[in-house]
């Protein structure tokens, strides 16, 4: 490998640790780590508003939630992926 790419390899390995090393032992509970749902979700609580139905289903964890969430990010990068691969091999055959 090139002198460059180790380089970049361990500026990237910084990247990615420093701030785990920052936050060590620091959660939700914090503050840290919280996703913009959390916060969107409690700021339109704080206005008093009501929802006009609720979830027909709800999902009996956050892993399952997430699972599913994963799924659907995985098909639609399916469908993303099959669309731009069939353009470009209309491109090739013409």
């Amino acid at each position: 490998m090139e002198k460059r790419h180790i380089v970049m390899l361990i500026v990237v390995a910084f990247i990615c640790i420093i701030p785990l090393l920052i936050y060590n032992g620091l959660g939700e509970e914090q503050g840290y780590f919280g996703g913009a749902d959390d916060k969107a979700s409690q700021l339109i609580e704080e206005t008093g508003y009501k929802p006009w139905f609720e979830p027909l289903w709800e999902p009996p964890s956050g892993e399952i939630e997430s699972l599913f969430f994963a799924v659907q990010a995985a098909i639609g990068a399916l469908i993303i992926g099959y669309v731009f691969g069939y353009y470009k091999g209309q491109q090739k055959t013409s």
